[in-house]
C-alpha cells in the first residue's frame, strides 16, 4: 500500500523535517509545483529521487505570479489526487503552505531578476517573473535543498531561476528536466485540462510548427522568414500568436542567424481560452 507524504504547512515544520535529513547526512531535493500534478510533474519527482536522497515537493499556487485577469481563480486544484500521485512515486514530504504563511500580512518585498526575464513572457505577462523569483526565492531559503528540479517546458522560467540562484549565490543546483509531451507531441501542462476535445485535437500543431521550422533552419533557411511562417501557420489554424521567436539558449538574446550561437524556438500562443507554451532546442 502507498503511504502517503508528511504534509508541512508551515515553514518551521518543513526546516524541522529537512534537519532531521541533514543531520543524517543525506541529500535533499526540490520540486516546486502549483499542484494540479500529471506525468510530467512526476518525471521531475523521478529525476529528483535518482539524484538526491530525500525530495520535498512544493504545492503552492501562487497568487503573485498571476495578473488581476489570469486564472488563478480557476487554476486547476486537486490536492488529494496529487498527494496519490506522490505517494505513488514515494516522496515522503511536501510542502503545501497557505498564502498567509508565504506572504504574511504586511510582506513587502520582492525579488526582480533582469537579463533572462526581459522580452517574451514579459511582454504578455509583466507581472510574472517578478511572482515567479519571489516565490522561488522563499521556496530555497526554507529549505536550503542540494538540488532543484525545474522542466524545460517553461524554459524562460528555467533561465531566470538559474540567473536567480546564481546571483544571490543560493547553495542549490538548478537541475533541468526535459519536456515531458503527450504521445502527440503536446507539451503536458497543467492548463491543458482547460481545452475542449477540439482544442486539443489541434493543440499539437505548435510542437510539430516548432518542429518543421528547426528542421527548416537547420537546412539553411533564414530566420526571419521561418519564424513568419510558423507564425503564419498558426494563425490560419486558430491560434493567437504571442511570440514565436528564436533565441540564445543561454541568455535568451534573439538570433538573426542559426549560426549566431546555442539556439532555442519559443512560442507562446492561445487556443481558445488557454495559453499554450513550448520550445525546442535548435
Amino acid at each position: 500500500m502507498d503511504v502517503h507524504p508528511d504534509i508541512a504547512t508551515s515553514i518551521a515544520n518543513l526546516r524541522d523535517r529537512i534537519d532531521s535529513w541533514r543531520a543524517a547526512d543525506e541529500t535533499i531535493a526540490l520540486v516546486p509545483t502549483m499542484g494540479a500534478l500529471h506525468s510530467g510533474h512526476l518525471q521531475l519527482v523521478e529525476l529528483a529521487a535518482e539524484r538526491c536522497d530525500r525530495v520535498v515537493v512544493s504545492i503552492f499556487v501562487n497568487p503573485t505570479q498571476f495578473g488581476p485577469e489570469e486564472d488563478f481563480s480557476r487554476y486547476p486544484r486537486r490536492p488529494e489526487a496529487d498527494l496519490e500521485a506522490l505517494a505513488r512515486v514515494g516522496v515522503p514530504l511536501v510542502f503545501a503552505p497557505s498564502a498567509e504563511e508565504m506572504y504574511p500580512a504586511g510582506y513587502a518585498t520582492t525579488v526582480k531578476v533582469g537579463g533572462p526575464s526581459e522580452g517574451l513572457e514579459s511582454d504578455f505577462r509583466p507581472h510574472f517573473f517578478e511572482g515567479v523569483a519571489t516565490v522561488v526565492s522563499k521556496l530555497l531559503i526554507s529549505c536550503f535543498p542540494d538540488e532543484a528540479v525545474f522542466g524545460e517546458k517553461d524554459y524562460q522560467q528555467l533561465l531566470v531561476v538559474r540567473r536567480l540562484v546564481s546571483d544571490l549565490r543560493l547553495p542549490t543546483r538548478i537541475v533541468a528536466a526535459p519536456t515531458a509531451r503527450e504521445a502527440d507531441g503536446l507539451a503536458l501542462s497543467s492548463r491543458n485540462a482547460y481545452l475542449s476535445a477540439e482544442e486539443r485535437r489541434r493543440a499539437p500543431l505548435i510542437y510539430s510548427s516548432l518542429q518543421g521550422a528547426a528542421d527548416a533552419l537547420r537546412a539553411g533557411a533564414p530566420a526571419g522568414s521561418t519564424v513568419n511562417d510558423v507564425q503564419e501557420r498558426l494563425s490560419e489554424a486558430g491560434f493567437r500568436v504571442d511570440y514565436i521567436s528564436l533565441r540564445h539558449s543561454e541568455t535568451l538574446q534573439p538570433l538573426a542567424e542559426l549560426s549566431d550561437g546555442p539556439a532555442r524556438l519559443l512560442a507562446a500562443a492561445w487556443l481558445g481560452g488557454t495559453r499554450l507554451i513550448d520550445n525546442i532546442a535548435v
